[in-house]
């Protein structure tokens, strides 16, 4: 596999993991409802993001930073609403 097809590819797999996201924090948004979200998982997702995109940053892998610079948003927010809303 080339690089370039590589970058393709790590690019791919942002895009899809990143959207999975996006409806959970729509609903979020939406409903003002976090009862369901465990506080664990949003803490340790989080901090999980933002070591992989420190990571990214030091391989300066876009697909990475990119993927994980907007999953880290949308976890955040939800993370956020789940502090506010518990």
């Amino acid at each position: 596999m080339d690089m370039q097809s590589g970058e393709m590819l790590g690019f791919a797999a942002g895009v899809i993991t990143t959207l999975a996201l996006l409806p959970q924090a729509l609903k979020i948004i939406t409903t003002r409802q976090t009862r369901d979200i465990s506080l664990l998982w949003a803490l340790s997702m989080n901090v999980g993001l933002l070591l992989w995109l420190l990571y990214g940053l030091q391989k300066n892998d876009s697909p990475m930073i990119a993927a994980n610079s907007i999953s880290l948003v949308l976890l955040l927010v939800i993370l956020l609403f789940k502090l506010r809303y518990r």
